[in-house]
């Protein structure tokens, strides 16, 4: 109880449009925390404001609030929004807004603000004519220097070269880029022009070797990533041994779980490449203007979709609700828009339940939950849909059947509420970055081995290539080879004493004849 207090004293709370319009009349900067009723104000901000406010608010210049969007007319351009807005109000106007809980950009951006304020009032300056933030259409970008910071700091473009593909370096470079907390907002697999090489790497071209690094370029496919930030307050997961036991009937051929280290959170794309020693593989353009150019040439369709795009989450039905009500919970989702692109039965390892449930740590059920947690099998699940993090984060509800019912008694967390524990039975990743990392820890990318036999004419050759990329696959190394029978032994194993087997070895050893007939090697 005492936490609530302080942090009421921390932050003004605003709940109605009165209360909103008195909280402009407040002299100096407001820094306000935009917040729906189902998810409630940005906790991993609060630690900065209270440090900020013990620094910088001797004389009284610098104030916080939190406003409910859901209950304030002004704001309602926010509602249905699940990332963290902040907005800044001077003397009673809105002249800067953040969007996400970018710590640095928002400490710079009171500090900058406060120093204003403090030059103002000793008569060392005149109050700026600021650009008033405009809240009729939160979706668009608004004029303030906030606003063009987030631009600026918005996307890069990382360029896998051709060389890097071909030794199958590309999974491993995206799965870093991911693991780091950036976000690969758009792909594209391309072979580059000769114009555009010039063109992209023009800051080089007065180098002695450019001429010979142009062909390097153009030899092969260049994979072209559009790649974000992400969210600095995501926490990661740990490394951790996998648990065999924790694999519910795993098949034979099933690899070992690999999960991704997770590194500390970078600002710059650029320093993190050459820190991971991958420059050589990989180049990066975080220059705005270049990086609109190359959004432009390969991803056309790209800022008009990003504020309506498909976006991938992970859900998990715990123990209990999977084990008694999978079918109905699986029906709501698919009723609700969700493509179901993976699901899996796992047995959480202690470790992972502590993960997952990190929320309930202080809560005295909490080793009750962690032992419910491991019992049994969850079932895990990609999700897919238009702003499918949001309709997830809202289907659900609160973390709390106390707070559901009070706060959103349709979600799922009322409906499908278990006597065992109170808490939601279902789990949403918190964000778009944590749900890459999910992903890639219950989803862990699995390499398989696919082999066009001899007799296949170079045409059937192509259209399987095709139908392998068509079904979402992804060719990371391809060669031809003249199999040995050891090789064949290893590759069939599994019909190596089967009568037939001959047969099959006599078709892998046939060669193509100049005539288009086949005979024996």
């Amino acid at each position: 109880m005492a936490g609530k207090k302080r942090e009421i004293q921390l932050q003004a709370v605003i709940n109605n449009q009165s209360m909103w319009d008195e909280m402009l009349q407040n002299k100096g900067l407001t820094v306000i925390d935009v917040y729906q009723a189902w998810c409630g104000p940005c906790k991993a901000m609060q630690t900065l404001f209270r440090k900020l406010k013990n620094e910088l608010n001797e004389d009284e210049i610098l104030h916080f609030a939190v406003a409910e969007a859901d209950n304030i007319v002004t704001l309602q351009p926010f509602r249905d929004k699940c990332e963290p807005i902040f907005l800044f109000s001077v003397n009673g106007k809105i002249v800067a807004k953040i969007n996400g809980a970018n710590a640095p950009l928002v400490n710079k951006k009171i500090v900058d603000l406060v120093n204003e304020e403090r030059k103002i009032a000793a008569g060392e300056m005149v109050r700026p004519q600021y650009n008033e933030i405009l809240l009729a259409d939160s979706d668009t970008e608004n004029a303030g220097e906030a606003s063009s910071e987030n631009l600026e700091q918005l996307y890069s473009i990382a360029i896998i070269k051709p060389e890097a593909v071909v030794t199958g370096k590309t999974v491993e470079i995206k799965r870093k880029i991911i693991n780091a907390g950036f976000v690969i907002e758009a792909e594209a697999k391309r072979v580059l022009t000769e114009e555009q090489v010039r063109d992209f790497y023009s800051r080089i071209a007065d180098q002695p070797d450019f001429e010979d690094f142009v062909p390097l370029m153009t030899n092969g496919i260049s994979y072209i990533l559009v790649i974000s930030q992400g969210n600095k307050q995501d926490p990661p997961w740990k490394e951790t041994v996998p648990n065999p036991e924790s694999e519910l009937e795993p098949s034979e051929n099933q690899h070992e779980m690999v999960t991704p280290t997770v590194m500390e959170k970078w600002d710059s794309l650029q320093d993190y490449i050459e820190r991971q020693h991958l420059s050589e593989f990989c180049d990066i353009e975080e220059n705005m203007a270049n990086v609109n150019k190359v959004i432009d040439i390969f991803f056309p369709d790209f800022k008009s979709i990003t504020s309506i795009k498909l976006e991938r989450i992970m859900a998990l039905l715990r123990p209990d609700l999977f084990k008694k009500k999978k079918e109905d919970v699986l029906n709501i989702i698919q009723d609700e828009g969700f493509k179901i692109l993976m699901q899996r039965q796992i047995v959480l390892s202690e470790e992972e339940a502590q993960t997952l449930c990190k929320e309930y740590k202080n809560e005295d059920y909490f080793e009750n939950l962690i032992e419910n947690m491991t019992s049994g099998p969850s079932l895990a699940l990609v999700l897919l849909r238009d702003n499918g993090l949001q309709h997830w984060k809202k289907l659900i509800g609160p973390n709390t059947l106390e707070e559901a019912k009070e706060c959103l008694p349709e979600s799922l967390c009322v409906q499908f509420a278990m006597e065992s524990l109170p808490i939601n039975q279902l789990y949403g990743s918190v964000s778009l970055e944590a749900a890459e990392r999910e992903i890639q820890y219950f989803f862990p990318p699995q390499n398989t081995l696919g082999l066009i036999k001899p007799h296949v004419t170079q045409e059937q050759r192509e259209e399987i290539i095709d139908l392998i990329k068509e079904a979402g696959f992804e060719i990371t190394q391809m060669k031809e080879v003249l199999l040995t029978e050891d090789q064949a032994d290893k590759i069939y194993f599994k019909i190596k004493k089967r009568d037939f087997y001959k047969d099959v070895l006599e078709v892998l050893s046939e060669l193509e004849t100049t005539d288009g007939s086949y005979r024996p090697r």
